[in-house]
């Protein structure tokens, strides 16, 4: 039997490096973006939604249970940055960085759980949280730290296998949003999914997951 992804996020460098490198491994994919189907590259299923629209969430939830049935690995990988001083942040901003990164987790795990199938793991593209506290990145760092702390209360809730994936750094479009340079050292999304589909087929269980 074919394994069945749902990944959020999909049409991000990370997300759609994920779409890509599962289906050239024989996966189907159940994609969801804000931009819909023409952004996430070759997937088996696809949906709309934001992941901080809680009524997007379920619907797009509905339309996959339809198609896609069990999920075998559900993966969010959706997410935002801003470089800005505390003084000069506006509210709004704020809000939008930790919805991306932090309340879409809860919306999209929540509304996810009768899709997956028994034993299904459940992995957050995170971040290494201690090096994000930079200036100018307090809502990046406290949604990623955040997002630790809620991972590890739905590991003890879920009675499932819930990592955060934290990647050194990642060849994506985020860093056009921020004043320093991805380091020669950077990855690509394609190598990232290949490192995560390695830890899940090795039945990794640990919180953390450094790459």
């Amino acid at each position: 039997m074919t394994d069945t992804a749902l990944i959020w996020g999909a049409s991000g460098g990370i997300g759609r490096g994920l779409v890509e490198s599962l289906v050239d491994h024989g996966w189907q994919v159940a994609a969801v973006a804000r931009r819909g189907d023409s952004s996430v590259g070759p997937a088996t299923w696809t949906a709309e939604a934001d992941a901080s629209d809680e009524a997007a969430v379920q619907r797009a939830v509905q339309e996959l249970a339809q198609q896609a049935g069990e999920v075998n690995w559900w993966i969010y990988a959706a997410g935002d940055i801003l470089s800005s001083p505390l003084e000069k942040m506006e509210l709004k901003d704020w809000q939008r960085i930790l919805q991306a990164n932090l309340t879409g987790v809860y919306l999209t795990a929540k509304y996810s759980l009768p899709l997956l199938a028994p034993g299904a793991p459940l992995y957050i593209l995170g971040a290494v949280s201690e090096r994000m506290r930079l200036p100018g990145l307090s809502a990046y760092a406290a949604a990623k730290s955040g997002v630790e702390a809620l991972a590890e209360v739905m590991k003890k809730d879920l009675r499932r296998t819930v990592v955060v994936v934290r990647p050194g750094a990642v060849k994506t479009a985020l860093w056009d949003k921020v004043p320093f340079k991805a380091p020669p050292s950077a990855i690509s999304p394609q190598d990232l999914a290949k490192k995560m589909l390695t830890a899940y087929q090795q039945g990794y269980k640990e919180l953390k997951l450094d790459l």
